[in-house]
């Protein structure tokens, strides 16, 4: 008998979900309240960073490494221009989190990279001007990738293989039905499942009704700037970068790829709710940016071109949730989030259909399980 999974969100999580379910036979019914890919939660526009020597903490590069492998292969199956290498830089004090990080990943992993000071980054990079007491971690295989056409690509695949894609269809809850499976409701009626999976991004929350988990949405604004000196900020020539300006607090960017120079704060933004985010701009969220541009990258960034809201979903220690609903079996819940989970998408939809069909990941998921949200 067929194994039958409705999949809730079809965004980054989701799509690569049902891609990887879809092609190994399962039969996937796929729901987004939207239509993918859109601007309403944390992966549209035309740039993601991806990047090896992970801060965060070394146990992020096998999976990274393998996200990498499979968006290669993403990218020839689906005859699209997903990602460009770029280079990355990631710098701040030699004792802030970001370059301490990426230098232990990169060590625990043998991964290439380059130690530079101030003055080194200025003559490889021209359009950075670091404090003298600043350094850089350089990555060659860090670069761009292209959310909204690898989503597209991930659904495509899903479909091929015979996946069910409902967009712009809300499932409004689900229940688990007594001697197993589960119920999702949606305003065009039930769908019967064997086993759900929860992709929802921002909204994941509400959709796990009583049980409470401390996930916080976070409004983040990006921006684009005029390029001042487009010579000096193209991808061949300045990379991706994020930099610890002060202790704890970062911002990133990203080169001109003919739509401006792309900055913006990481985790610093206000908390908020998916259905009450406000998308509207106000002045200190261009204040913000346009300062750490004007001192770090002076001259580079010109007039503010446009912004766009994005929401991060946190977790309390900023990794992932992905495991089994506590007190349901048949329901996965798929939250590579905090804002940095976009890379991993198709590794992420691999775990997941691991996680639905009852097989062993190939990676440690210890660190994302759901019981240290609960404080078990």
């Amino acid at each position: 008998m067929t194994l039958t999974v409705a999949v809730i969100g079809l965004g980054a999580a989701g799509s690569a979900t049902s891609a990887h379910l879809a092609e190994r036979g399962v039969r996937v019914i796929g729901l987004d309240r939207f239509t993918p890919p859109h601007d309403q939660g944390s992966s549209h526009g035309r740039s993601r960073i991806i990047r090896e020597a992970y801060f965060e903490h070394p146990l992020y590069v096998p999976l990274v490494r393998r996200a990498y492998a499979l968006w290669d292969a993403l990218e020839a199956r689906s005859r699209r221009t997903l990602f460009r290498r770029t280079g990355g830089l990631m710098m701040g004090p030699p004792d802030g989190a970001v370059v301490a990080g990426a230098l232990a990943s990169a060590r625990a992993h043998d991964l290439p990279y380059d130690l530079l000071d101030a003055t080194q980054v200025a003559q490889r990079v021209p359009a950075f001007r670091l404090p003298a007491h600043h350094v850089a971690v350089f990555e060659p295989r860090a670069g761009i990738l292209d959310p909204e056409s690898a989503i597209g690509a991930q659904l495509q695949i899903a479909r091929t293989a015979g996946a069910e894609v409902h967009l712009g269809r809300r499932a409004h809850a689900w229940r688990v039905r007594a001697g197993g499976g589960v119920d999702v409701d949606t305003a065009d009626g039930t769908i019967r499942a064997d086993r759900l999976v929860l992709a929802a991004g921002a909204w994941t929350g509400p959709l796990l009704g009583d049980l409470s988990l401390p996930l916080v949405v976070e409004r983040n604004v990006v921006h684009w700037f005029d390029a001042v000196r487009p010579a000096d900020v193209t991808p061949g020539r300045m990379p991706i970068f994020i930099h610890e300006s002060t202790p704890g607090k970062a911002w990133y960017g990203f080169p001109d790829q003919g739509e401006g120079l792309k900055l913006a704060l990481h985790h610093q933004g206000v908390p908020t709710t998916a259905d009450g985010v406000s998308r509207d701009l106000a002045a200190d969220d261009v204040r913000a940016v346009r300062a750490l541009a004007d001192l770090f990258m002076p001259g580079m960034a010109g007039a503010h071109r446009s912004a766009s809201v994005c929401l991060y979903t946190n977790t309390p220690d900023d990794h992932f949730l992905i495991d089994h609903h506590p007190a349901c079996p048949d329901v996965v819940i798929a939250s590579p989030c905090s804002g940095h989970g976009f890379k991993f998408a198709p590794a992420i939809g691999e775990v997941v259909a691991d996680l639905v069909m009852d097989r062993s990941p190939r990676f440690d998921l210890t660190p994302f399980r759901i019981d240290r949200l609960l404080g078990r």
